[in-house]
């Protein structure tokens, strides 16, 4: 009974309701949408402020409570797009560029997952570590780089590689996240503090904004499931499930509490739709978008803001609490 209010707690909270309706304008064919400055806008912010107030944390935590802990994301991100591939291969028959592809958005990171999952856990009064955001930062490269190089073992493309290796480094979400790292530890709790108004106050809005977005382009991605089958359908939902369980059961290793485990679950189930989809577009041109996009964008990511979430802290409450 416990977790099923939870459940619905999540479903009724600003944020997922935000979800909710832009699905449904979309659904009705509204003419809402968000400008796309507007919405470029509210992505600086939300990663920028993710990195500064987890450098912050990162600023006054011991280095022998966080090294475990990332040296977990790091291994959860170079093991979980290996995990994709080979379920997308060999269950799935699907060929080695699609399935590379496909496993670089399932092993790297969605922050705005995050950012809701973050928001759950403080919203029933179980919020995690604050170092957090230093993790989302960790697990953002290394599985788009495995799934690359995977792709790559027999085609031998290295301008692609370096293209897509810099578009991955040098692009806005892995810049704002890093650097809002950087900062955060550098200035402290005391240097954050004029700007904490601006960066914390107006999250959750800015959040909601940004989550009415979000619908209307999943919802966008809902007619193309026809295309990409029942398998990929499947697979959008159960590995990310699968990821989180590995996730919690390895976190219960590194003193991560039930909230960090689930958080970190969260992280590792979620799948990319910033990072990731550059990255390919430039190494992977034959890849075909509506696999990933799809996936990504109108499977796993409704699944995992509405649903997902709730489930990770459940299980980490059971394997863990």
């Amino acid at each position: 009974m416990e977790n099923l209010d939870v459940l619905a707690a999540n479903l009724l909270s600003p944020v997922i309701l935000a979800f909710a309706l832009g699905v449904i304008a979309s659904l009705v064919r509204s003419d809402l949408k968000l400008p796309s400055a507007l919405y470029n806008g509210l992505s600086i912010y939300l990663l920028l402020a993710i990195g500064l107030k987890g450098g912050v944390e990162l600023s006054r935590t011991p280095v022998a409570v966080f090294i475990g802990p990332a040296l977990l994301t790091l291994f959860l991100g170079l093991i979980t797009p290996i995990i994709a591939y080979n379920i997308l291969r060999r269950l799935g028959r699907m060929d080695r560029v699609n399935s590379a592809a496909i496993a670089a958005h399932y092993g790297s990171v969605s922050a705005v997952t995050f950012i809701v999952a973050i928001t759950f856990g403080t919203m029933t009064g179980r919020p995690p570590e604050g170092f957090m955001p230093a993790l989302v930062a960790i697990l953002e490269v290394p599985a788009i780089v495995v799934a690359l190089m995977i792709a790559f073992m027999r085609d031998g493309r290295a301008g692609s590689w370096q293209d897509a290796l810099h578009e991955v480094l040098s692009g806005r979400s892995v810049v704002l996240l890093v650097g809002g790292l950087v900062i955060g530890t550098l200035v402290g709790p005391e240097g954050f503090e004029p700007v904490a108004p601006f960066f914390k106050h107006g999250f959750q809005g800015a959040l909601m904004l940004f989550l009415l977005e979000m619908g209307i382009v999943a919802a966008s991605r809902l007619r193309d499931l026809k295309e990409v089958g029942f398998f990929l359908v499947a697979f959008g939902i159960l590995v990310p499930i699968l990821h989180g369980a590995l996730t919690i059961w390895l976190a219960q290793f590194t003193g991560l509490s039930v909230p960090g485990a689930a958080v970190l679950a969260a992280m590792v189930s979620s799948a990319s739709y910033i990072a990731a989809p550059a990255a390919v577009r430039i190494a992977l041109p034959e890849a075909n978008p509506t696999f990933y996009l799809t996936g990504a964008l109108g499977i796993t990511f409704p699944f995992n803001v509405t649903l997902g979430i709730p489930l990770y802290y459940a299980m980490a409450e059971w394997l863990i609490g």
